[in-house]
């Protein structure tokens, strides 16, 4: 039989105390963080298809988690944190896309009318922004030199999204994107503005959706990126995305049957606006989310008018995990995502995971010790 000493006896009790503090400390903040994200967070479930492999997750000692998302092989998104995915905007000339080719980013996305390479010859899918008709860059060429890129880039592949201006162009650009899409490997949005939105927007007109989603049938690995023709400026405060236009949105998904194909959807939606539509936003991706699985790219031009602390309330209400983020490099620092100490979703979730664990490991280590 072996007697411990008092002094021991009371080292060893004061040992189990401390333990036993630490780990009542650690449960306090677990309660503490999930409390925040059940108040600020909402969870939508989508229920996996028998014929998708979903989810690849690997655990790693960085600050973002690596998540591939595959539907049919191919590659949808790879990213925790989709805000911290970047991009390269209104890439419409051939200077433009060198740069974006051989820089640090992950999206490429540009414009395409029907207009005049240089100029010259007919009408054909170039690469421009309205008003503009006229560049050097060919929509055709783009893919091309995306793809001549990517094939001997591997690991620094960038995707791609493809801004279609009427559904004239989106048309005439289906033999270019029948013979393109089906050879990529990497991410390709398809985007137009398919419904009138806010605020008072009379000029633009919307691309037809039902002819829209007749062409985008054809690319069932390509996300749908769908939003509305927008108002807004530097001198705009009131404005949102108003129930009635988010249920024309849903009306268009469902009578087109774009929920029977599963294909992912993204909706572009302008960071001023956006910022005012909270519940309405919220309510049309639950409503499209048990069936196909849907994100928020928010987007926003150099001059708009942006209410920040109200736009990253709403960013972390969904999560970073889907909320993609296109904006200037001004509105991105002001928002201050890296910081997602008030919680998003499963990125937060893992972090209060491994939090216990460092906790229950670093006590186990303290206790073999003494």
């Amino acid at each position: 039989m072996v007697i411990k000493s008092p002094s021991v006896a009371r080292g060893g009790h004061g040992s189990q105390s401390l333990a036993f503090l630490i780990c009542m400390l650690a449960i306090v903040a677990v309660k503490i963080n999930g409390a925040a994200l059940n108040e600020s967070v909402y969870f939508y479930d989508l229920e996996a298809s028998s014929k998708q492999a979903i989810v690849d997750i690997v655990l790693q000692d960085h600050e973002i988690i690596d998540m591939g998302r595959f539907d049919r092989g191919k590659l949808i998104a790879k990213a925790a944190n989709l805000s911290s995915i970047s991009w390269a905007h209104a890439v419409n000339s051939q200077q433009l896309l060198a740069e974006a080719l051989s820089g640090d980013i992950d999206m490429i996305e540009a414009d395409i009318v029907l207009g005049q390479l240089n100029g010259e010859g007919h009408n054909l899918p170039v690469m421009a922004h309205p008003p503009a008709n006229v560049s050097d860059l060919t929509l055709e060429d783009f893919l091309y030199q995306i793809k001549a890129h990517n094939e001997v880039n591997e690991g620094a592949e960038k995707g791609v999204k493809l801004d279609f201006k009427s559904i004239e162009v989106f048309e005439g650009s289906l033999d270019i994107l029948d013979e393109t899409i089906p050879k990529m490997t990497y991410p390709v949005w398809i985007n137009a503005d398919i419904i009138a939105g806010p605020v008072e927007q009379n000029k633009s007109v919307p691309v037809d959706p039902a002819r829209f989603f007749a062409g985008c049938m054809r690319y069932k690995q390509a996300v749908l990126s769908i939003g509305w023709t927008t108002n807004w400026g530097a001198d705009f405060r009131d404005g949102e995305y108003t129930q009635s236009q988010c249920d024309a949105m849903l009306r268009a998904i469902n009578d087109n049957n774009v929920t029977s194909t599963g294909q992912a959807i993204t909706f572009p939606v302008r960071a001023g606006i956006a910022a005012n539509s909270a519940q309405q936003l919220h309510n049309l991706v639950a409503a499209v989310n048990g069936t196909n699985e849907s994100t928020l790219t928010i987007w926003s031009s150099a001059n708009d008018y942006v209410d920040v602390e109200r736009l990253r309330k709403l960013i972390f209400s969904f999560g970073v995990e889907r909320v993609y983020l296109d904006v200037p490099e001004e509105l991105s620092s002001q928002l201050d995502l890296g910081n997602t100490g008030n919680g998003a979703g499963t990125f937060n979730s893992l972090v209060g995971f491994s939090f216990v664990s460092i906790c229950f490991w670093a006590i186990s280590s303290w206790l073999k010790s003494v």
